[in-house]
């Protein structure tokens, strides 16, 4: 006999299935409750609602546990680069060297954009954040593979579109950065790893020459391997909402970094860089902001620290901080800024205040340092976000399709005017 729950309304008792998932989570399915009872639910936010089942990503955030395909984030980041957990994200498996090779060789065919791609890029002003110019080329993609917009498309032509993706991302997002700073693009040298080459097409000038430094590719292929996937954030929802319409890869993904764009989902990093700039400004006293944190009248909020999720500890911060040491230290980086974080840093580790609350630095913390020590402006943080959460949102597309999922469509409670009389 399978679990069930006893719902009484109305004089009558209705029995609702619980469905138990693989790590023991339990969820009541409520999928006929509107047919039986004429109720719906009423969940802001769905901070309860689970949308779908899944088995791409298994997050514990009492325990914080994060795990594509069963694989802990430790052992991917330690032993595998970013492209191998793409595929492991995407076909579910780790792939074999030979499968690596190839997959890596198609991603190498596929780095440049068509040039009529150019004339869309320079319809742009400078002003332009990135992170619209990235999205809107992205969308773009579909016109340029017209294949992509058949509802029925097969396996083979997803596949293709895939890979695509994967490898034009980069240069759309070094495009976009380019654009901002007035300078003019690079195209893709596929002699370098993925990280290493997105690097060279974000930095180099024609009046330059450029070396990628090899601890800042390592950090950021560790980065993108971290960002890869988050269970059903607001982005991944957004592709999984838009993807249930039958609308095409490129026209999902585009929804999801317009999604990642707000500053309560992608912007967290940047916000730390923010609130760096601004106790610089104000003479880098880290006691005084230090105090104001403590302070529950004081409207004063550390950025960077603690997680909405993880109520132990972020087990991508923890990974991310040694990587976040190399870069300083290989850059050898004298900045106010990366200083004031790292007396911030050492507080939070060691005051009982925040070690009670559990304010230890996350992610985006550490991420936001690392881009910094790159170069990489505060408008591009959410750009990189993106890059790395390219993957994640595919293997959710990719899901949706394989699980047959209806159209999303969720159910209102009204509070407007009643009926009313049309006296003009």
């Amino acid at each position: 006999m399978s679990k069930t729950a006893q719902l009484h309304f109305d004089g009558k008792v209705y029995e609702l299935p619980i469905v138990e998932g693989v790590e023991n989570e339990k969820a009541l399915d409520i999928s006929k409750l509107r047919a039986e009872t004429g109720l719906i639910t009423l969940d802001p936010g769905f901070k309860n609602t689970g949308s779908t089942t899944s088995s791409i990503t298994f997050l514990d955030g009492e325990k914080g546990i994060l795990r594509y395909r069963g694989y802990s984030i430790e052992d991917l980041t330690e032993k595998s680069s970013f492209l191998e957990v793409a595929y492991l994200l995407i076909y579910n498996e780790l792939p074999s060297n030979d499968k690596l090779e190839s997959f890596k060789q198609l991603i190498t065919e596929h780095t440049l954009v068509h040039e009529d791609m150019k004339k869309i890029f320079d319809g742009f002003p400078a002003s332009a954040h990135p992170m619209g110019v990235m999205s809107s080329l992205v969308s773009s993609l579909a016109a340029f593979y017209p294949e992509s917009l058949d509802p029925n498309i097969n396996s083979k032509v997803i596949d293709l579109n895939i890979i695509r993706l994967i490898a034009k991302m980069p240069t759309l997002a070094a495009w976009s950065y380019k654009n901002e700073m007035g300078h003019p693009v690079n195209y893709p040298d596929n002699s370098l790893g993925y990280a290493a080459n997105f690097l060279k097409m974000m930095f180099s000038l024609p009046t330059e020459e450029y070396e990628v430094n090899a601890v800042a590719a390592n950090a950021l292929d560790k980065l993108l391997i971290l960002h890869a996937d988050h269970e059903q954030n607001c982005s991944a929802a957004t592709v999984r909402v838009v993807g249930s319409s039958e609308a095409t890869l490129y026209a999902s993904i585009a929804a999801g970094i317009n999604a990642l764009w707000g500053r309560l989902h992608g912007g967290a990093n940047q916000a730390v860089i923010e609130m760096l700039e601004m106790i610089k400004a104000d003479g880098g006293n880290v006691e005084k902001y230090i105090k104001k944190a403590k302070d529950k009248n004081d409207s004063f909020r550390l950025m960077g620290f603690g997680h909405r999720v993880y109520k132990n500890f972020d087990p991508r911060a923890r990974i991310i901080k040694r990587h976040c040491d190399d870069v300083l230290s290989s850059f050898g980086i004298k900045d106010q800024t990366l200083e004031i974080a790292k007396k911030l840093e050492e507080v939070a580790l060691s005051d009982e205040y925040f070690v009670e609350r559990k304010l230890y630095p996350n992610v985006d913390f550490y991420s936001g340092i690392i881009y910094k020590a790159l170069g990489i402006p505060t408008e591009m943080f959410t750009v990189m976000f993106a890059l790395g959460r390219l993957p994640g949102w595919i293997a959710q597309w990719k899901e949706l399709r394989e699980h047959g999922q209806p159209i999303s469509r969720p159910r209102q409670i009204y509070t407007g005017e009643t009926l009313r009389s049309y006296n003009k």
